[in-house]
This record gives C-alpha cells, sequence and structure tokens, in this order.
C-alpha cells in the first residue's frame, strides 16, 4: 500500500501510480485523499486511521530495504523507528480509552 495521504498532502501522480519526485517507484491504491478520508469521502474510524498509517509505515520500510532513497537512508530509517512508535502509543491510548 502506498502512503494514505493521511496529513491531506497529495503527494502522487493524478493517475496514483508513482510519487513525482520518485519516479518508477510504484504505490498501488494510491489515493489522495484529505486528512481522516476514505475513497468514499467518509470519515475513518481512530482504527482505521491507525492501520492505514501503519500500512503506510510498512511501505516506506520496505523502499527503504528496496534501496531507494539511500542518500536519505539514516534519516527516512530514523523517521520510520519514530511513526512505529508513536503508532503503538496511540494504539495503546486508543485502547486504554
Amino acid at each position: 500500500m502506498a502512503p494514505s495521504s493521511a496529513n491531506g498532502v497529495p503527494d502522487r501522480d493524478s493517475e496514483g501510480t508513482s510519487f513525482e519526485s520518485c519516479p518508477g517507484i510504484p504505490a498501488p491504491e494510491a489515493q489522495t485523499l484529505g486528512s481522516g478520508e476514505s475513497p468514499a469521502g467518509e470519515s475513518l474510524s481512530t482504527d482505521q486511521l491507525l492501520e492505514r498509517l501503519a500500512a503506510d509505515r510498512l511501505w516506506l520500510l520496505q523502499q527503504i530495504d528496496g534501496g531507494h532513497w539511500s542518500d536519505l537512508r539514516l534519516d527516512l530509517a530514523a523517521l520510520e523507528r519514530e511513526l512505529g512508535q508513536v503508532l503503538e502509543q496511540a494504539s495503546q491510548r486508543v485502547k486504554g480509552s
């Protein structure tokens, strides 16, 4: 799965097949959605949003491990780890409430 644009920033080409700055990197199921929206335009639950962000994190990790963006590898790996921690904390808070 490609990044879900959960932050509302459209980062894919009009067909949703690759990043503009990274031609040739597939982004299947890409959508250019606003924050918290599903393809049908309905709001996502917190659990659904966390699942989507976790899938985006996995996609990022796969791209890093695949050798993409080698000049940014260390920064992206740190970002991926931090995202994992944030998602874990958010999941725990959702389950605790």
